[in-house]
């Protein structure tokens, strides 16, 4: 069965032909609803999965979107296999032609660094190096806003931004030398794109990643912070890299950033949607360093690992800004507002409050 998918361009105008199609991490977060976007569109898709992954997150995820999940999930081919395995990537590349890298550990924990390079870079070194060996048409790994470099002052970030080491997290670190993985094949002559996504805001877990902000804002989020920061929807993401896939667009990166907001506005939005009181006390650098140490040292009580860190509370107060001029020059790409994002996946956290089975 092959695929026949136009793009069209300023100045471009071709035909790509695919064959098959693989997705790794597809059920995580970003992986399940770029997933949901192959599959509704009639691609032959194949996705890798761990043999102690389960499929709850991603069914659910379909459903948000589709009245009939399971008639569309049972079109995924699952293979059984892990990103530290290379042996089991050479078998699942076999005949693959286009390739989504979304497989990552994200966590903001000191105590997670060996996990996170792990996962994250090396993890990618073997992705690339079966899509080396087994002659992949083209990659397209999701990297992160945290693999850029911060701008200075009121500066805005863009791709051309060195990263630099100094004050950045584990998470990011790692994140960076996925990319680094990334460039290396791209020099040894695999075709490949990199999209680095800002802040995803989408149905998820609500325990976990950046979705956990609206279970946070139930539980009666009292403190805001004089940050800024941009943010996406997780179907904007899983769009632009079709996109990107589909066109001969081949060794380059791309920021995916709706908007920069404001911190406050950003939870005033999302407690609007909610029906709940806006936070209505800053905290500011202060204060959260006060709140980090303190949750801190209760996690030594409960076993649990903190929900606020020394970097996510020094990047709450921040002002980062981020260009997604790049994307929307060349793909034509639109981005849902953020408000209309944080309004939606408000309404899907409710839904789950009171039917947490559907």
């Amino acid at each position: 069965m092959l695929l026949i998918t136009g793009f069209v361009g300023s100045d471009k105008n071709f035909v790509f032909i695919c064959s098959m199609i693989l997705v790794t991490g597809g059920t995580g977060f970003i992986g399940a609803h770029l997933l949901y976007h192959l599959v509704v569109s009639g691609k032959k898709v194949r996705a890798l999965k761990r043999a102690s992954s389960k499929l709850g997150l991603l069914t659910k995820i379909f459903a948000r979107y589709s009245t009939k999940p399971d008639e569309l999930i049972r079109n995924i081919q699952w293979v059984e296999g892990d990103v530290l395995d290379i042996y089991s990537l050479l078998d699942a590349f076999e005949d693959i032609e286009q390739l989504y890298h979304t497989a990552a550990v994200v966590s903001f924990h000191p105590r997670d660094k060996i996990k996170l390079i792990r996962t994250n870079a090396e993890g990618t070194k073997n992705v690339v190096n079966a899509a080396l060996d087994r002659k992949v048409g083209k990659l397209c790994h999701v990297s992160s806003i945290g693999a850029l470099g911060r701008a200075d002052g009121s500066g805005i970030v863009d791709e051309t931004r060195h990263w630099s080491s100094k004050k950045s997290s584990v998470y990011s670190t790692s994140k960076h030398e996925a990319e680094r993985e990334v460039w290396r094949g791209i020099a040894e002559g695999l075709n490949a794109v990199i999209v680095n996504p800002s802040i995803v805001l989408g149905p998820g877990n609500w325990g976990s990643g950046s979705p956990q902000v609206f279970q946070t804002m139930w539980n009666g989020l009292k403190f805001y912070t004089g940050g800024t920061n941009g943010f996406v929807d997780v179907n904007d993401v899983a769009k632009a890299m079709i996109l990107l896939m589909e066109s001969p667009i081949n060794g380059e990166r791309f920021i995916l950033n709706s908007e920069n907001i404001a911190y406050k506005q950003f939870f005033g939005w999302m407690a609007a949607a909610m029906n709940l009181p806006a936070p209505k006390y800053k905290a500011g650098p202060l204060l959260s360093g006060i709140g980090w140490r303190a949750l801190k040292i209760l996690s030594l009580f409960t076993g649990k690992p903190s929900s606020i860190t020394k970097e996510t509370a020094e990047t709450a107060n921040q002002h980062y800004r981020y260009s997604s001029q790049k994307i929307v020059e060349a793909t034509g790409m639109n981005f849902i507002p953020v408000r209309e994002s944080v309004e939606k996946t408000s309404a899907y956290f409710l839904h789950d409050l009171i039917d947490p089975t559907s």
